[in-house]
């Protein structure tokens, strides 16, 4: 039963209902993938309407995700905050909240940026907001894996921006938060296997066990070292970028087995924290790598 309101909302509230750390990072690899896309400056104009556009879409997103997850978020505990379990605000006005930010991430979109960036930030919405949130996390334990994807566009959702192109170079970006995706959610599933069990979402820890997940999730960072190498072997990024590269993944790999070897919660958690760390310095390394060693970018 969906819980009656208990005060005033404050802006605070809707800003949460945004997940705002998680849209600062999809921005974060947004404007990566504007700057990836040119060896020129990128336009002003391009990143501010492409960056609000973006993260406007990603917000209504997430606040329809916390809409469609509000009785689940109310049973698990680091959920049970969320303003709509709190009771500061209901569905109708978090559902009217949505609407209006992904229509006006649209807007700008379409008035500022240009046609194909807006459609693929739809899509990207959708497949978060409904294919994920209201069918895949609780149809299959390879919901992380498949659902993944809306996720991931952020880089080429930047690159579009300024190329209005659909670029190989663009698709790598994309594939190295593919393959993140799976060991970062997994790690954190691990610790809160009990929770997502009684809620009953098939989370593959709760369907085929932690050391199935870890070994799994090992698999993935392997995968992940190997798919965040391309941009190196394609020519897109240099030296600076494959010594930090090459660092975060094999610290994520030495994470990812030491929680094989462990089993412990407090080591699924450490891997989870460093998953995050791993994102936020591995775009940040390839943009310092392509102004301090410019190469051409090939369409």
């Amino acid at each position: 039963m969906e819980s009656s309101l208990t005060e005033r909302a404050t802006w605070r509230d809707y800003y949460e209902l945004c997940k705002p750390n998680v849209v600062w990072l999809m921005i974060l690899t947004a404007i990566v993938g504007m700057c990836m896309a040119t060896p020129a400056a990128v336009p002003v104009d391009v990143v501010i309407f492409a960056s609000v556009g973006i993260a406007l879409c990603a917000g209504s997103a997430a606040a329809i995700n916390h809409l469609a997850d509000q009785h689940v978020d109310a049973v698990m505990a680091r959920t049970s905050g969320r303003p709509i379990v709190k009771g500061k605000i209901d569905s109708q006005g978090a559902a009217i909240f949505a609407f209006v930010l992904g229509s006006l991430g649209m807007v700008v979109l379409l008035t500022g940026v240009n046609a194909l960036t807006a459609w693929l930030t739809l899509a990207s919405l959708v497949g978060y907001a409904f294919i994920y949130t209201l069918y895949l996390k609780r149809a299959t334990p390879q919901n992380i894996v498949i659902g993944g994807l809306a996720g991931a566009m952020p880089p080429l959702l930047g690159w579009t921006a300024v190329t209005n192109q659909v670029d190989g170079h663009a698709l790598l970006l994309v594939l190295i938060i593919f393959a993140w995706t799976p060991p970062h959610f997994w790690a954190l599933a691990i610790a809160r296997k009990e929770e997502y069990a009684k809620v009953e979402i098939p989370m593959l820890p709760v369907t085929h066990g932690s050391r199935y997940t870890a070994v799994h999730s090992l698999l993935y960072t392997l995968m992940l070292f190997v798919a965040s190498l391309l941009p190196v072997a394609t020519g897109l990024s240099s030296w600076i970028y494959l010594i930090g590269a090459s660092a975060l993944g094999g610290i994520f790999i030495y994470q990812a087995v030491m929680l094989l070897r462990t089993m412990k919660n407090s080591d699924a958690m450490k891997m989870f924290r460093f998953s995050i760390v791993y994102l936020m310095a591995i775009f940040p390394i390839m943009l310092l790598d392509h102004y301090l060693l410019p190469k051409p970018v090939f369409s």
